[in-house]
């Protein structure tokens, strides 16, 4: 049998609830995401709860809380302690985006389920990877090569390919591959034949305008509102799908030379956009490029204003303006307050990039026809005054004495204890009485022996020392002094990024933040539900960055996975991908329910072999790329009990001659004209000269083009015929 292969989905099947999915490769638990919803709803991580303490490595994909919101609960409460891995976007803008949850969540309620601690301790254990770098886990792990690739959702966001026994399993959720302003599209189809596929069903059952169509309409939709005297939200999420928004409307309003003010409004605004200016190299090449040679960087953003306060947003006169508030599900953060602001007049737009969570604000707003009034509550923290305020001292006071006590108590049972166990101490002066005397004889007192007298303290060996205890600590010297340890003044990784994180928050918080950070003053939540009469404009469209249906559909069938797994997406997306995928890619594809196993495991039989010096060193290496490639003839035998390949016995029988390697036509046609030789596309063949024609012919049998390719060589026996052979011949490795 091959690699065996379990999957577990503990949250996000046959729903569009967060990811979390426990995926076993021998024996070796890896968490897939560890996701949490807008709500926080510790009832959704229950499955999770059962296997936390199971996991050997947590994998994560994108930096929002539906792919890693729940890491923090998750270490705190639910005992999960192993590694996490990660690109460093993801690490970066995924601590900055639970921290502005945190903040938003504390100034409108009493929230405790984790702190900014809480976050700081779960996002230390991350290993930061980038793309396409291999990792090699060891101990329980070891023969696992883990490595992430581009997505092209998010920032940063990873296909993850994990790789053992030369097999491939591949978990690419969320996948883009389009090409836009600040990402560059998927690899994924780049992947051929992986052992499993876990894919989501999200957008099975979703269609996408052009590109270029739906940006002018999202531009011609603002500006619409805004010529008209209105305002403009646009509810986001902190380091998600704003940072392609922003692009878009900073290209346009420096296009249009528009002065409408924008503001980008989160609790760590400018923390992110300064992180993601240092990100150059995650996104598309066109930034890229255009930093190389311009050192133009695309986020010195010169139309958009960073703002960490609402106040800061009442200031500005009364002008017709653009926001991107956090959060989209407008259940909290500045976009609820805001909306609530502008929803009662019919001149402002809210305008929604994103679907919104099941059971939020957002996503009952974005039904159709929308309501006329909902029913939202505003909460504000305010200090604590008079007869609470002295309440609340009072209580705090009894609580510090009762825990001093109970320090003063632990310490004293800890000195007892340590102290009774301690032979060295209390133990009395022994006198040898025998030996004690003063000689009548000797004339010099200098010369006698005097007795000893001991008047004072002689403690009993129970007892505790009459003095307070010291400990001394011995240090170790050599030939060039006291030995030191050179990591005792080596400031930690973790640590250095706790404190440039600490430099980046200080002084860009407002007020009510800092407040929360530093729980300089007592406060309290008071909240109150109001009707808001919804007379605003409402429009939805499509900025999630996910690849539309028809596009998943093309994308696996070109993969064409020997087995797939179907996770994320509504029951009616789920039934419909899958039933596609078994009739047009494989038969074995699953969707299973929450915490159902499914068992995925290779049907191919692998065997590991070691190849022996005599063998080797009659083999005769090409290279092929990255790799180095050789025909061998073998014969399998054992040594050391393992599985090795010898020198054949006897003469190796011949073999036909092999070309290695993936031609493509258009390229070919380059070459053959660098050469001298008249080529042209004709009809899906390619021309050359006068008489002869290549075509590519595929094999339809062998899903992915996994199989042998076939070019199909047309023309009379000539001296051109024979010319273009050698061209082509040149174009593959041969053994």
């Amino acid at each position: 049998m091959g690699t065996s292969v379990q999957v577990t989905p503990l949250c996000g099947v046959y729903s569009e609830n967060p990811l979390c999915y426990l995926l076993s490769i021998d024996g070796f638990n890896f968490l897939m995401d560890c996701g949490w919803n807008d709500h926080f709803d510790p009832n959704l991580l229950q499955p999770l709860s059962r296997v936390s303490t199971k996991v050997d490595a947590v994998l994560l994909s994108h930096p929002d809380v539906l792919h890693l919101g729940a890491l923090p609960y998750a270490m705190k409460h639910l005992g999960l302690t192993s590694p996490v891995y990660s690109t460093e976007p993801v690490y970066r803008l995924g601590l900055l985006t639970m921290y502005d949850h945190y903040l938003s969540r504390r100034q409108i309620s009493d929230f405790d389920l984790f702190t900014l601690d809480d976050i700081d301790t779960a996002f230390q254990n991350v290993t930061r990877l980038t793309y396409s770098q291999s990792c090699h886990l060891s101990d329980k792990g070891e023969g696992i090569v883990i490595a992430p690739h581009v997505t092209g959702h998010l920032l940063g966001g990873t296909v993850w390919k994990i790789t053992k026994d030369g097999e491939d399993v591949v978990y690419a959720v969320d996948f883009n591959h389009r090409k836009e302003r600040h990402l560059n599209g998927t690899v994924l189809e780049s992947f051929v034949r992986p052992a499993v596929l876990i894919t989501d069903a999200y957008n099975a059952l979703n269609n996408q305008l052009y590109k270029r169509q739906r940006d002018q309409e999202f531009i011609e939709a603002i500006l619409k509102a805004l010529r008209a005297d209105g305002n403009v939200l646009l509810p986001v999420e902190t380091a998600g799908r704003a940072l392609e928004l922003i692009l878009i409307l900073e290209h346009y309003w420096a296009q249009q030379h528009l002065s409408f003010p924008i503001f980008f409004l989160t609790n760590v605004a400018t923390s992110t956009i300064d992180y993601v200016k240092s990100f150059l190299e995650w996104m598309s090449d066109s930034i890229a490029k255009s930093f190389e040679h311009t050192r133009d960087n695309a986020f010195l953003l010169k139309h958009v204003n960073l703002i960490i306060n609402k106040s800061e947003l009442e200031k500005i006169a009364e002008v017709p303006k653009v926001v991107l508030a956090s959060m989209a599900s407008l259940e909290v953060g500045f976009s609820h307050d805001i909306f609530v602001e502008w929803a009662t007049e019919a001149k402002n737009l809210v305008l929604f990039t994103e679907k919104g969570q099941f059971g939020t604000l957002a996503r009952m707003l974005q039904v159709d026809p929308p309501p006329k009034a909902v029913k939202v509550t505003l909460s504000k923290r305010v200090p604590l005054v008079g007869d609470e305020l002295k309440a609340y001292e009072e209580e705090q006071n009894r609580i510090k004495k009762e825990e001093a006590l109970k320090v003063t108590l632990s310490k004293e049972e800890e000195l007892r204890a340590s102290h009774g166990s301690d032979a060295n101490v209390a133990d009395p002066m022994v006198i040898d009485v025998s030996s004690s005397h003063i000689s009548s004889a000797s004339g010099s007192r200098s010369s006698g022996h005097l007795d000893i007298f001991i008047d004072g303290f002689i403690p009993p060996a129970t007892s505790v020392a009459p003095m307070f205890p010291f400990f001394e600590t011995k240090a170790e010297w050599d030939d060039y002094g006291e030995v030191i340890n050179p990591d005792d003044y080596i400031m930690k990784e973790e640590d250095q990024d706790q404190a440039l994180m600490q430099g980046d928050l200080d002084g860009k918080l407002e007020e009510g933040s800092a407040h929360l950070l530093l729980d300089s003053a007592p406060s309290k939540v008071i909240s109150n539900e109001i009707t808001v009469q919804v007379k605003c404009g409402l429009t939805y469209m499509d900025f999630e960055g996910r690849s539309d249906g028809r596009s998943v559909k093309s994308i696996i069938s070109h993969v064409a996975p020997l087995k797939l797994v179907l996770v994320h997406g509504s029951a009616e997306a789920t039934e419909h991908l899958k039933q596609h995928c078994i009739k047009h890619v494989c038969p074995h594809v699953y969707a299973p329910h929450i915490e159902e196993t499914i068992d995925v495991t290779s049907d191919l039989c692998a065997y590991k072999v070691q190849l022996s010096e005599r063998l080797m060193s009659n083999v005769l290496l090409k290279k092929l790329g990255d790799y180095e490639i050789a025909w061998v003839d073998a014969e399998v035998g054992k040594t050391n009990d393992m599985l090795t390949l010898l020198p054949l016995s006897s003469a190796p029988p011949t073999h036909k001659s092999v070309l290695i390697g993936d031609l493509k036509l258009a390229d070919f046609k380059q070459f053959l004209a660098s050469q001298g030789v008249q080529v042209e596309f004709t009809g899906g063949a390619l021309r050359c000269g006068e008489h002869v024609t290549l075509r590519k012919i595929s094999d339809a049998s062998q899903k992915g083009g996994t199989g042998g390719q076939q070019i199909l060589i047309e023309g009379p026996l000539t001296e051109e015929y024979y010319k273009i052979r050698k061209h082509l011949y040149s174009q593959f490795y041969l053994l």
